[in-house]
């Protein structure tokens, strides 16, 4: 028993009885798990107490299987916004139904959940090996995407008529819920619909993964913006540049990006506050004593300091000010009335970095994820997401994906880190 006040448990369509047609491969057992805790401490308490430490199911083949391959109809949905690796997970989930399991036919729905409308008006797209060889090679996704809510029995009565055992959900928090809600539907009409969730968040802001795909090649070209922001500032006397990137909840690219190109001086994230003239005077204090400064600021930082907006995105999230251009224009007034001249320079790399395809290290990753939603959409798993914990991959149940944002911990050791190499101020 999961000795814990959160809900580990995967949900299961029934019974595998199935042998799994794989062959010369490392099969994981049902009662194979990965810990929660990695603090020796942490799990002792737990074995005090003669409780069971919590733990996240194992992913990965298992000797049997639920469905029937030569009978089975799998879909692939990709929705939100853009994020490197895209067409890799596409790629991996066909080639692994297709030469693991022996499964014929995959079908693409088309712009996200909006494909699985009647209105859409648009045939699925019928994905083969062939048709996937090189999609990896670029950005984007083949099958098209989109954000906002669909109708969930109109999406069921879709995937019931095409007689769709599998449904892989490509995507953030948004789409993660909608999975469950198909999950949902299908329960309460006795379909036996296995929903698999593959986590696509650029943020890496989903709760129990330790990170999603397209998050280091993210990082990794941030870095373009960062190193030519910082060519901008060093080449003027009192230069500044400032680089806008996403995270609209969490800090973790700007973090990241900031430890990995170090010639950043101030990274601004949606988990610190800071007061508009509490930064400006430490920005002043810095270009007073080097001559220049690298600003990194997250997409969701410092949206007390700017008007209030209500409106919302086709996701129902509101629309945030623009924090960069907000920065800017203020940065360039507070100078101007000292009467000190500045060379500002503004950069937002967000779509370039998105439509990027994956770098090596996140395709192998999206590979390893794809094959991993596999194994578990035969297995029957449904109403979960193919995670990775501690160097395992791992089955989460979706409502513990999204009870909540992972953010960055103020007093943990990431933002020390970050601290440390920037030189700012814990507090502006």
């Amino acid at each position: 028993m999961n000795g814990s006040e959160l809900d580990f448990t995967v949900t299961s369509l029934g019974e595998c009885k199935i042998p799994s047609p794989i062959s010369k491969t490392h099969f994981v057992e049902d009662d194979s798990h990965v810990l929660y805790h990695n603090d020796l401490k942490k799990i002792g308490e737990y074995l005090k107490k003669a409780v069971t430490p919590p733990f996240f199911e194992k992913a990965g083949p298992r000797k049997t299987i639920y469905f029937d391959p030569a009978k089975l109809k799998c879909g692939i949905v990709t929705c939100g916004g853009l994020c490197p690796g895209l067409n890799d997970v596409i790629r991996a989930i066909v080639m692994s139904l297709h030469y693991h399991y022996g499964v014929q036919d995959v079908f693409g729905f088309a712009y996200g959940y909006e494909g699985l409308t009647h209105r859409q008006k648009r045939a699925p797209m019928e994905l083969t090996p062939r048709s996937v060889t090189r999609i990896h090679r670029h950005g984007g996704t083949i099958l098209g995407s989109s954000r906002g809510p669909q109708d969930i029995a109109e999406m069921v009565d879709t995937l019931e008529r095409m007689n769709i055992g599998i449904l892989f959900a490509i995507g953030g928090d948004g789409t993660l819920r909608g999975a469950q809600a198909i999950a949902a539907e299908a329960g309460r009409r006795g379909l036996e619909i296995a929903v698999v969730g593959i986590p696509k968040t650029i943020d890496n802001d989903i709760s129990y993964v330790q990170r999603s795909f397209g998050f280091e090649t993210a990082v990794t070209e941030a870095g373009g913006a960062i190193e030519s922001a910082h060519a901008e500032a060093t080449g003027a006397g009192n230069g500044v540049g400032l680089v806008k990137l996403m995270g609209r909840e969490s800090g973790f690219i700007a973090a990241f990006a900031a430890l990995a190109f170090n010639d950043v001086n101030f990274c601004l994230i949606p988990e610190i506050p800071f007061s508009l003239e509490g930064f400006l005077r430490v920005l002043e204090e810095r270009l007073d004593r080097r001559g220049h400064a690298v600003i990194v600021v997250g997409e969701g930082s410092g949206q007390d300091l700017m008007e209030k907006t209500r409106e919302r995105d086709a996701s129902g999230n509101i629309r945030f000010g623009d924090i960069g251009t907000f920065l800017r224009d203020r940065i360039n007034a507070q100078f101007k009335g000292l009467g000190k001249e500045i060379s500002l320079k503004y950069i937002d790399p967000s779509y370039t970095i998105r439509s990027v395809p994956a770098n090596a290290h996140d395709s192998a990753f999206c590979l390893l994820l794809g094959q991993n939603a596999v194994h578990a959409g035969m297995a029957g798993k449904t109403n979960m997401v193919v995670g990775d914990w501690g160097g395992e991959f791992t089955h989460v149940p979706i409502p513990m994906a999204v009870s909540s944002r992972k953010r960055i911990d103020p007093e943990g050791r990431l933002w020390s880190a970050v601290l440390a190499s920037t030189g700012q101020p814990r507090t502006m």
